[in-house]
């Protein structure tokens, strides 16, 4: 660590709600913390759990929260104190800041500072309105506090002439749709599938398909394999696992419409038994960033309103 943790702050600002909070990076989990800090400042689009509760998360550009291990967890992220701030194996960055449902272990690595907490109330409930009503996207900022804001996606090296090719393509993409909707996925949310994907013209089926096929693939397929990677798997048995994780889903989606996923996926795989063990976690990490990133984006246009008559009944 380059720095005392207890002396790092960090800030996430809202730009487009005027909002901004200070949290302390309070010695939980210093490795994650290490690589939150050594990544700032970056911007991303701001999502709101759909089924947990009163809690944002976005997508963080740092491949090492797919693989560091924590040394602090708290069984049930619902009795955290508000404000608490949590870095994911599912690249995210997360912070609670009301009740919860969902009774999810989680590694904390700071706190939003008391005298915040209401301006991040006011910001959850603003990001909850955006996300399942006006589709308004808000942007996040994340940066070291009283030091300017930014963005960058890191580029991972790769020996393999072809393995670096894909990367850059991979990263370029990801630089595109980072902040701005991927058009593919904005053309499909407005029922255009040039594939006709979709049953006597429906949309909505397509939509919940895509989402449920593109959350797994980075979560679980990318995540796990780059973990698998980092610990040691054999390559051989890697190489097979990664042939039986992502090939499927990823032809699925290209189907639906994320035709340079399926592209990408296909370059992947034709590498991957020329690949070692660092190439391999480069050209994976963009990947899964890049899957990530498409997930984001599924969640923020995706019409939750459409459901708005279906409301949970009290049993009994």
């Amino acid at each position: 660590m380059s720095e005392k943790l207890p002396d790092r702050q960090i800030e996430i600002s809202w730009p487009d709600l005027g909002i901004t909070v200070t949290a302390d990076l309070d010695g939980r989990n210093p490795a994650l913390a290490d690589a939150l800090w050594e990544s700032l400042p970056y911007q991303s689009l701001q999502g709101h759990a759909l089924i947990a509760g009163e809690h944002l998360y976005h997508v963080s550009p740092i491949p090492a929260l797919l693989h560091t291990p924590h040394t602090t967890r708290i069984p049930d992220r619902r009795e955290a104190p508000d404000g608490t701030v949590f870095l994911s194996g599912l690249q995210h960055l997360g912070i609670k800041y009301g009740t919860l449902t969902e009774p999810m272990p989680a590694n904390p690595v700071g706190q939003i500072r008391e005298a915040d907490i209401p301006a991040l109330q006011e910001a959850g409930a603003a990001i909850w309105d955006a996300v399942y009503s006006t589709k308004k996207q808000i942007r996040a900022e994340v940066r070291r506090a009283g030091e300017p804001g930014g963005h960058s996606i890191p580029k991972l090296p790769a020996a393999h002439a072809d393995a670096a090719a894909l990367i850059a393509d991979v990263l370029t993409e990801t630089e595109k749709i980072w902040l701005a909707p991927p058009p593919e996925l904005d053309d499909l949310h407005r029922g255009i599938i040039p594939s006709r994907a979709g049953n006597f013209g429906t949309v909505i089926p397509t939509l919940l398909f895509v989402n449920g096929e593109t959350r797994p693939l980075g979560y679980a397929s990318y995540g796990g394999i780059i973990r698998a990677a980092v610990q040691g798997m054999p390559m051989d048995s890697l190489v097979h696992m990664t042939r039986l994780l992502v090939g499927v889903p990823a032809e699925f989606l290209g189907y639906c419409g994320l035709e340079k996923l399926w592209e990408f996926t296909q370059r992947f795989l034709a590498v991957l038994d020329d690949l070692d063990r660092d190439d391999f976690y480069a050209v994976a990490s963009h990947m899964a960033l890049y899957v990530n990133c498409l997930g984001g984006w599924n969640l923020q246009l995706y019409p939750w309103e459409t459901g708005d008559h279906l409301r949970q009944q009290v049993a009994g």
